[in-house]
């Protein structure tokens, strides 16, 4: 069974920094692309960022690029997203995903976690 485990949520001022991890079971990790996801309340989840198998290629939406960093410790079999310069508007449910397609393609993810809670206070 594949398992994908979102930590590292919590409440923060608006300037202020997280780090969220996924640590994955169940699959063989380095096989796949993986991504962050969020909801906000009332609206649709939405891809922010994403990575290839081995950690070199990137994506990023423009609503974090410059203050969001994806990376992949395949040998952790985990995933990790620094937020840094937090806004209030960043607040939402995070969800880490994962896929067997290009990075890029993020409708295309098929597994997911539970999600943590990011919230930023002005």
């Amino acid at each position: 069974e594949v398992q994908l485990v979102e930590s590292g949520g919590g409440l923060v001022q608006a300037g202020g920094s997280l780090r969220l991890s996924c640590t994955a079971s169940g699959l063989t990790f380095d096989d796949y692309s993986m991504g962050w996801f969020l909801q906000a309340p009332g609206k649709e989840r939405e891809g922010i960022s994403s990575i290839n198998w081995s950690g070199d290629r990137t994506y990023y939406a423009d609503s974090v690029k410059g203050r969001f960093t994806i990376s992949r410790d395949n040998a952790k079999n985990t995933l990790y997203l620094q937020m840094n310069s937090l806004k209030p508007e960043d607040t939402a449910m995070y969800y880490c995903a994962a896929g067997l397609y290009d990075f890029r393609e993020l409708t295309r993810f098929y597994y997911w976690g539970q999600g943590t809670q990011v919230t930023v206070s002005s």
